[in-house]
């Protein structure tokens, strides 16, 4: 197979993120493989971003003789000497734009359709996404596909916090659904629920909101938390709860089921294709039925052993050499 080229700029960030995550496991899965031939970019060099990608990406490829560029975080040159792969994780920024600085939510908006137009093939990692992609972008569905991601946080052996508590993971911004979360959690804790609720995520402008939404109740806002702390995390948690109103997928939650924590999600976008089945689900704009669900789950020990019994066999269906596979497959039909 001619070497193929990926942007791996995202997987070399200081704090590994979704994306980053996503580009990190596939190429070293795809490392594994000896018919590919990777060509890692890592570094962007100065100047804006898009200059970059657009501009000075197009050089690099000719002058390696790149026979494929994988894009894996929505930004494909539009120009460029080879055919282009572009995977599309998500289009929060078009249903969620206020969760965006106004100048990254442009370039998102800006580029994104263009460059899924212009790819020859669109990895999509859910079901979801591929439909809202086309539909939204008129993109052609036959050069699509669709890829799921799979878990890959280590699991370690920090200890896990004492003392019983729910778990929430992600950014505290608004399509993450925290509020209404912990109002929920707050009439549950009235109730007399001894459990606390963590929070385990950058504050990318909710944290106020968040405050004021828990009142008495136990909240704990942990900021970011590094891989090792967010494995402990979710050992010891009772329930991890993700209401998020928009997911391209939702890797938390196959991380959780891989480590035996039971989950509620949201019935909403792609969360339900994660968890294939194997989670509570709940409508995460009705704060009285996210009560009910995550009261039930906790208070009853057959429903939670059969939970975690689905979890488990859901996350372990997925894995990096199947994606790595299903990519591969995808630049052979190029190459």
């Amino acid at each position: 197979m001619p070497r193929v080229a990926i942007d791996a700029r995202d997987a070399h960030a200081p704090q590994l993120r979704g994306w980053g995550r996503y580009t990190l496991e596939l190429v070293r899965a795809l490392r594994r493989r000896a018919e590919v031939e990777l060509l890692e970019l890592k570094e962007g060099g100065r100047g804006p971003e898009v200059a970059w990608e657009q501009l000075v990406l197009p050089h690099i490829l000719r002058r390696e003789g790149a026979g494929l560029i994988h894009a894996p975080n929505c930004f494909l040159p539009l120009r460029r000497p080879c055919p282009g792969v572009v995977t599309v994780h998500d289009l929060a920024f078009e249903e969620h734009p206020e969760d965006f600085a106004p100048l990254t939510g442009w370039k998102y908006r800006t580029f994104a359709p263009r460059c899924a137009r212009s790819a020859e093939r669109v990895i999509c990692v859910s079901e979801h996404t591929r439909r809202d992609l086309c539909e939204r972008y008129g993109v052609d569905s036959d050069r699509t596909r669709t890829i799921h991601s799979a878990p890959c946080l280590p699991i370690g052996d920090e200890p896990a916090p004492s003392g019983p508590y729910l778990l929430a993971v992600g950014d505290l911004r608004r399509k993450k659904n925290l509020v209404r979360l912990v109002r929920a959690f707050a009439r549950l804790h009235r109730e007399g629920l001894e459990h606390r609720l963590v929070l385990a995520g950058l504050d990318a402008g909710e944290g106020t909101a968040i405050r004021a939404a828990a009142g008495g109740a136990p909240v704990e806002l942990t900021g970011y938390v590094d891989d090792s702390r967010l494995d402990a995390l979710m050992r010891g948690a009772d329930l991890l709860v993700y209401p998020s109103l928009y997911e391209g997928f939702g890797l938390v939650v196959v991380e959780a089921m891989a480590r035996g924590c039971p989950v509620a999600v949201a019935r909403a976008t792609a969360l339900p294709e994660a968890a294939g089945g194997a989670a509570a689900l709940f409508d995460p704009l009705d704060e009285e039925e996210m009560t009910a669900s995550i009261r039930e789950v906790l208070e009853d020990r057959e429903l939670r052993i059969g939970m975690v019994e689905r979890g488990r066999a859901r996350a372990a269906e997925l894995s990096w050499e199947k994606t790595a596979e299903a990519t591969a497959a995808v630049y052979r039909e190029l190459l």
